[in-house]
């Protein structure tokens, strides 16, 4: 059972203890409303997803009679935060299935990418959320996800500033097929 939305109160509190455990002076005019800002961004940007439901987001689908063919969307954005260091992460993904017979928005798919991103969890699992998302809400004989991140965590230590990490996933049809995951890379 994944968690509901987070309490942006109980959150603010948590970053008032947070600055007081660093000896900052909340009374300090640079501090007067961080609280309330950091939670207000965790919940509305980092936090989110919790409260988002893959199968409402597919919910919907487009009866795609005959339709065969290979359905790839890219440069999706997406950021996270990651669940080791609490640090953002942001990236670009493609996000492709074969259809059986269903076809969901293209804004679904993005809508999909926030759901699974937009908690604490690590990119590579994300990746593999929205595949087997794709697999069961859409009853898709395929799907892929290949994402492309810059992760705070990763490049803050040692000065490795411009480094990225590219994670892929893919299910059904798709993972026998090389021709189609190069479509995808």
């Amino acid at each position: 059972m994944q968690p509901s939305r987070p309490d942006p109160s109980a959150v603010a509190h948590a970053i008032t203890t947070l600055l007081q455990a660093c000896n900052l002076d909340l009374d300090h005019k640079d501090f007067s409303r961080t609280p309330e800002r950091v939670a207000k961004t965790w919940v509305e940007e980092f936090l989110s997803g919790f409260a988002m439901d893959p199968a409402t987001i597919l919910g919907d689908p487009v009866m795609g009679e005959g339709t065969t063919e290979l359905v790839v969307v890219r440069d999706l954005p997406y950021h996270g935060l990651c669940p080791h260091h609490l640090l953002p992460y942001t990236g670009r993904a493609t996000l492709a299935y074969l259809p059986a017979d269903k076809l969901a928005g293209f804004g679904r798919l993005g809508d999909l990418l926030a759901c699974y991103t937009r908690r604490l969890t690590l990119q590579e699992r994300a990746c593999n959320d929205i595949v087997d998302a794709l697999m069961t809400h859409l009853s898709a004989r395929g799907a892929g996800c290949v994402m492309h991140g810059h992760h705070t965590c990763l490049s803050i230590p040692g000065n490795k500033h411009g480094t990225s990490v590219t994670t892929s996933s893919f299910r059904g049809e798709l993972r026998g097929r090389p021709e189609l995951q190069a479509t995808l890379m």
